[in-house]
């Protein structure tokens, strides 16, 4: 394989081939070079999708992403005969498959490209490829590795110089790493959701287009995986019901309602646990002291309906830069917390409060809105409710939550233009069966 210029390959990794088609016909309009049926659209949708590719764009190289792991010649065949020019291989697979996979696209006219996705020497891989007649290889973050922070480029220039074929990345790319990736070598810039996902998909193809050309970074603020360090703001930037969805619909505190004359406020920030008795506010109290800037305090009072917090409590917690506080129990003078404008919620309200009698501790599990909650898991809060998300998880958490809103924001264009989302998402066709 021989490339004069760096190659867009747009991936179209929908479950459905009427959105695929829509994507596609849009990022070749912006400037895509090849077109990539996704292994999610094959796998829901088989070999068709490849078919209708071929048939819609004929001049563009048509990528089959198979994944093959074994019978190399028979699947690469099948892609070819269904109008592949590339179908991809797994590194990982035997060298025989490898090979019997390229002698298959040789008598039909496709060639093969070989994922080193997990691969431990991606290097030695990529020349054992090329001795075996493999086209390109491709360097591949996958998704779920991505959402915990993994980036294709510790080792993609290593790579780029030393492989005697053309070197393919894929990985979370948007309009600023395809410019970096392409600095390091990259011949053929494999770019997904970044286009995909966009409600302007000419438009975003175009200007990752400008980034491979000029190898210099188009600013963007969507389509990134944030670090440890951008967790708060990328929870911020999200729903609860975004973050539900990323955590398969788990995690939501049920019962809490939030107080706070903001629709579109947001709350999120590491728990500091408290358990108390129903009326007694000194433990949750003593908990602003311990609390530090952006904690969410959570108290567990045991679902009571004498209140532990209030105006004065609230302000502490607001001059001490604590971004909200969760109440498994009541809470009172909610006009004026509402007017402060610091975030509250709480099981009930009630205008009576208790003593501060201490009972209770800090920094315990607690189990608040049917929710289990430890010292350091991140609570986030807005007007749809509260959410939970494990301190161990919470990077990867915010990564598939901005992932779904990303995807929520093309459905919504999709719709805007005239469809319905029964449409846009063929429920019928998908129904469960039995």
């Amino acid at each position: 394989m021989k490339l004069d210029h760096p190659i867009l390959q747009v991936a179209l990794d929908f479950e459905n081939l009427s959105r695929a088609l829509q994507a596609a016909k849009e990022a070749v309009e912006g400037g895509a070079d090849w077109v990539e049926a996704g292994t999610p659209l094959i796998k829901s949708e088989g070999l068709d999708a490849v078919r209708e590719l071929k048939r819609a764009f004929p001049n563009q190289r048509i990528v089959a992403d198979l994944k093959v792991m074994d019978t190399g010649a028979f699947e690469v065949e099948i892609a070819a005969k269904a109008g592949a020019d590339l179908v991809t291989v797994l590194g990982a697979a035997d060298d025989d498959t490898i090979a019997d996979a390229v002698r298959g696209g040789e008598k039909y006219g496709a060639e093969v490209m070989v994922d080193l996705l997990n691969v431990a020497d991606p290097v030695a891989r990529a020349k054992r490829a090329a001795e075996l007649g493999a086209a390109a290889v491709c360097w591949h973050i996958g998704i779920d590795m991505q959402m915990a922070g993994k980036t294709p480029f510790a080792a993609l220039e290593a790579l780029a110089h030393a492989s005697p074929i053309p070197v393919a990345v894929a990985g979370g790319l948007n309009s600023e790493t395809v410019a970096q990736a392409t600095r390091a070598g990259a011949q053929i810039l494999i770019v997904g959701g970044a286009i995909t996902k966009s409600p302007d998909v000419a438009e975003a193809t175009r200007r990752i287009r400008q980034a491979i050309t000029t190898q210099s970074e188009v600013a963007t603020d969507l389509f990134r995986r944030v670090s440890e360090a951008d967790i708060r703001q990328a929870f911020l930037k999200v729903s609860t019901p975004n973050i539900s969805d990323a955590l398969q619909r788990k995690g939501a505190l049920h019962g809490l309602l939030p107080h706070h004359q903001d629709p579109n406020f947001r709350m999120a920030g590491p728990a500091v646990t408290v358990v108390t008795r129903d009326g007694d506010w000194a433990k949750p109290v003593e908990a602003i002291d311990r609390a530090g800037p952006g904690d969410v305090i959570v108290v567990d009072a045991g679902g009571g309906t004498t209140a532990i917090w209030g105006e004065l409590a609230s302000w502490s917690a607001h001059v001490r830069k604590v971004s909200g506080v969760v109440i498994d129990g009541a809470a009172r003078d909610i006009d004026a917390i509402m007017a402060l404008g610091f975030p509250v919620f709480s099981r009930s309200i009630s205008p009576n409060a208790g003593e501060p009698k201490g009972h209770g501790e800090i920094g315990v599990e607690v189990v608040v809105g049917g929710q289990r909650v430890r010292p350091g898991d991140w609570v986030v809060g807005d007007a749809s409710g509260l959410v939970v998300v494990p301190r161990e998880r919470a990077q990867e958490i915010a990564n598939r939550a901005l992932d779904v809103l990303e995807h929520e924001n093309r459905v919504r264009e999709e719709i805007q233009r005239g469809s319905t989302l029964g449409q846009v998402q063929k429920l019928e066709r998908w129904e469960r069966v039995g």
